[in-house]
């Protein structure tokens, strides 16, 4: 074994140690952030000794810090963002609920479609669909100002950040001028317990913004909220996603009943086969927003 993959070898022991769970990958990510490659060009790096920095990565990553916040990046769909303290790292779970965002804009007969993303974060979610579908308009909505910063900042840095608009604002009455107008909603809104906050892992209890993660004992209630604010911003027939916990599938899509002009009410599965995204639209002979549930104007 030569001397980088000995290295690698025991760096991998010291975070399985740790309770890392992913120590393997971790251990090579660390090795390429330290060499400046990708993760899949290691084998192209000559032995050389680790200096110093390797294992201060190590020890960082040992101490359950996220990964991301070491090497300052975040992979997501087609993009390489920046990430850091102040922002979610966003999931590889959520891959999946922006490849349905996707899908759904491509099918959809609009030229230019207008989207929102309620909870930008780093701006994940916003700059794929900007990439993925042309000509479409994207709102970003963050209302933690640290946490806008990286995404301001990740829009920049994208090639198609001018069809990004991100603003700080409360997702629940964002965006007033665009009511009935949207094609399609999406958001990772916070879905966690505060019922579960023993059980969360320390890389996001002490590290994932607060404000991005609790939504009361039961972790519904932003979304509870959300269903008032698609009904206010989606046009008729426009469509939503709204990702959730494990164990939540079952208790959000009585939240968009049909009497308050919801349909295609589905959940949606993640890499591991477990509900982990609603999917509905809006009824195409409701009129948008401002009516309590069930009542039209």
């Amino acid at each position: 074994m030569n001397f980088l993959l000995d290295e690698v070898a025991r760096a991998t022991l010291r975070l399985a140690e740790a309770g890392v769970p992913s120590p393997r990958t971790d251990a090579e990510e660390l090795a390429a952030f330290v060499h400046g490659v990708r993760r899949g060009e290691l084998h192209n790096v000559a032995d050389a000794d680790f200096d110093a920095l390797y294992w201060e990565c190590v020890a960082r990553r040992a101490a359950r810090e996220p990964l991301q916040h070491i090497t300052g990046r975040a992979y997501f769909r087609y993009l390489e963002l920046q990430i850091g303290p102040g922002v979610f790292v966003p999931r590889p779970e959520t891959e999946i609920m922006v490849g349905w965002a996707i899908d759904t804009l491509r099918a959809m007969d609009v030229a230019d479609p207008l989207v929102v993303d309620l909870g930008t974060g780093s701006g994940a979610i916003a700059i794929s669909i900007a990439q993925e579908v042309p000509r479409s308009r994207v709102h970003a909505v963050e209302s933690d100002p640290e946490a806008l910063i990286w995404a301001k900042r990740n829009i920049d840095a994208s090639v198609h950040g001018d069809r990004v608009t991100a603003r700080q604002a409360d997702m629940r009455t964002a965006l007033t001028e665009l009511d009935g107008r949207v094609d399609l909603l999406i958001t990772n809104p916070p879905y966690v317990p505060t019922a579960d906050a023993a059980q969360i892992p320390p890389e996001v209890r002490y590290h994932d913004p607060a404000p991005a993660l609790w939504a009361g004992r039961d972790g519904l209630n932003m979304i509870r909220e959300l269903e008032r604010v698609g009904r206010r911003l989606l046009r008729p027939s426009g469509a939503m996603a709204v990702e959730h916990g494990d164990g939540q599938g079952i208790d959000i899509p009585p939240l968009f009943p049909e009497e308050a002009g919801w349909r295609d009410v589905r959940n949606r599965k993640d890499l591991a086969h477990r509900d982990r995204f609603v999917v509905m639209r809006r009824a195409d002979d409701w009129p948008s927003g401002h009516y309590e549930r069930g009542e039209r104007t």
